[in-house]
């Protein structure tokens, strides 16, 4: 079952399909489960392996609308400070003025300004994300998990999703030369998102 809608291919004079049942009731104000939600990253270290981390502390809410489906969006709020890299050290180093400035921006956040369908369950969202006041845009691949009510009759729905942005355009420059060529810290920064979302009581 899609989420966002699908591509219409057909005549622009072609009568709109009906909106199915399945998709109207999935229609209302969700939000994000941090139990049951992860927003992580992914950097190239060394030029040779990768380092994985995730932030701890966030907060966010969908609105899915399963009539005008383009019109649903998505806000999500992250406390820098809560970064877990898995080592104390660097997560402390990411923290200073080196890089995300914790004291001074202790948020990122992210708005969507759109909404569309790819085929499937595989859709794409984009909106602006803020770091270090900077605000830029950046695009999320998202596939549709499907909806189900939790045996504490919640309604959850579940998206996983992909972004790659370059953390130079946010003001992230930091990095130090290796002695056999390229740098520390890739410029490019995956991001990787497990979303679980509990539609808000009416």
């Amino acid at each position: 079952m899609g989420f966002f809608g699908r591509k219409n291919d057909t005549a622009a004079t072609a009568t709109p399909a009906a909106v199915s049942p399945e998709l109207a009731a999935l229609t209302g104000d969700y939000t994000l489960d941090p139990t049951h939600t992860s927003i992580g990253f992914v950097a190239r270290h060394a030029m040779v392996t990768n380092v994985k981390g995730s932030f701890l502390d966030f907060s966010g809410s969908l609105h899915l609308d399963g009539a005008d489906p383009a019109a649903s969006t998505a806000s999500i709020d992250v406390t820098m400070d809560s970064i877990d890299t898995g080592n104390a050290d660097r997560d402390g180093h990411l923290k200073t003025a080196d890089f995300f400035k914790t004291e001074e921006f202790p948020k990122m956040t992210f708005r969507s300004t759109k909404a569309e369908a790819l085929g499937g369950d595989d859709y794409r969202v984009t909106g602006d994300l803020t770091i270090l006041g900077t605000t830029r845009p950046l695009t999320i691949d998202l596939e549709f998990n499907g909806a189900a009510t939790d045996p504490f009759g919640n309604e959850r729905v579940g998206f996983e999703g992909k972004a790659e942005l370059l953390r130079s355009e946010w003001g992230l420059t930091w990095n130090a030369a290796l002695e056999t060529g390229g740098v520390l810290v890739s410029d490019k920064i995956k991001l990787t998102f497990d979303i679980s979302a509990i539609k808000n009581a009416a």
